[in-house]
């Protein structure tokens, strides 16, 4: 027996896999089947007697980041309007510096829409680990409505995002809201690869969750949340002691029993291009972050790598590589189950890249388990086991590129 144990564990493997994959097929379905509506049963007030709440837009920046122009401008020209025709809604720019370009893009896009409330902010260097949350924070501070939606600067919405987010909103249960995204890569081959990662592999991920246990985490790109969820975790105060911020918000509002919901709004990812190096340090960042995270979740991304495991598979046993073709085909079908959930644009390249990313992925999870430093923004940090993050001493003067 012991010696059929090299086999038989790939094989054993792959099989759980092969069942993930179809999990996340009919999870998938389910979520485009589900419609817009509360967090938990009970019905919502929806359609034209639904109350138009005024939302505060929070955009952290930092720096000109590839497409910021367009991203900014999506928010500031959403049609969610009062009655008298006025913006509904106000957002809210930080930086670091007042210098900071990005800053200036905003004023621009002030000129272009003045009739949109917007504030702009310099926030001197953080003294929060999190230097995102610790900007969060500093806009909450000065926005004037309780209905916060946290928007990072590479995301991108269409013109009725916003009245989608109130419209889920009318559930009263419910305390925090996040975004499924469409990962738009730049040129970058990385880039690429990543997107391929997010439409795919990644949503399947978080689909399946959704379906087997409820939505018990955030998605960093874009959150909506009210004041009052966001205070009954502990605050700005306590996110910012994670680097994975995003999921802790999830997690812990739904311990506390608040509503947590992926959103119906679908909303682009814009990636960038970055280099080699610089992709390879966020996406190791991303999967050690995880990891310290939610630990027995990371072990359990394995069977999201059919592929990977098939190709372990066959060569531990050489006999059994008829399997690829099967796990092949599956895979492609649940890309394609992804992709249709995004609304991503495939073509030959996207699908001829599904099994190097696969590949690349199954690399950078292992990876992932070694390791506790990362760089991010030009810092260096030192990340704890539950999950927190350190500023390494001496590091707030580097000029890394993470």
């Amino acid at each position: 027996m012991l010696e059929l144990l090299p086999v038989l564990l790939p094989a054993l493997l792959v099989a759980g896999s092969c069942v993930y994959c179809l999990m996340s097929i009919l999870a998938a379905r389910r979520f485009r089947a589900a419609k817009p509506g509360p967090a938990t049963s009970g019905p919502a007030t929806s359609g034209p007697a639904a109350i138009r709440q005024p939302i505060s837009v929070l955009k952290p920046l930092h720096g000109l980041d590839e497409g910021l122009e367009a991203n900014l401008r999506s928010f500031f020209g959403q049609r969610y309007l009062c009655g008298d025709g006025r913006p509904a809604f106000e957002i809210l720019c930080a930086a670091r510096s007042a210098e900071d370009p990005a800053l200036a893009m905003v004023d621009r896009l002030r000129a272009e829409f003045p009739e949109v409330p917007c504030q702009v902010i310099a926030t001197g260097e953080p003294p929060y680990a999190n230097a995102k949350v610790f900007s969060l924070e500093t806009m909450s501070q000065r926005a004037a409505h309780p209905l916060l939606v946290m928007a990072d600067s590479d995301v991108r919405v269409d013109a009725g995002f916003l009245h989608v987010v109130n419209q889920e909103f009318q559930d009263p249960r419910l305390g925090v809201a996040s975004c499924v995204y469409r990962a738009v890569p730049g040129p970058s081959p990385w880039s690429f690869l990543e997107a391929m990662h997010m439409n795919t592999e990644f949503l399947g991920g978080v689909l399946t969750a959704r379906m087997l246990e409820g939505v018990r985490f955030a998605l960093g790109p874009t959150i909506a949340a009210r004041r009052e969820a966001i205070a009954a975790v502990g605050g700005f105060a306590y996110l910012q002691e994670f680097l994975a911020e995003d999921f802790v918000l999830g997690n812990r509002a739904a311990e506390l029993g608040l509503g947590v919901i992926l959103s119906s709004a679908i909303i682009e990812h814009r990636i960038g291009a970055q280099s080699f190096r610089a992709n390879l340090g966020h996406r190791l960042r991303w999967a050690r972050s995880t990891r310290r995270s939610r630990p027995a979740g990371y072990v359990g991304e394995i069977f999201l790598r059919p592929l990977a495991l098939a190709l372990v598979l066959v060569a531990v046993a050489p006999a059994s590589w008829p399997v690829l073709l099967p796990v092949l085909a599956l895979r492609l079908w649940q890309a394609e189950e992804m992709r249709s959930t995004v609304r991503a644009r495939f073509g030959w390249r996207e699908w001829a890249a599904i099994p190097a990313q696969d590949l690349l992925s199954f690399l950078l999870w292992i990876g992932g388990f070694f390791g506790n430093r990362i760089h991010w923004r030009g810092r260096r940090y030192r990340l704890l086991r539950d999950g927190r993050f350190q500023l390494e001493a001496g590091s707030a003067q580097e000029r890394h590129s993470a």
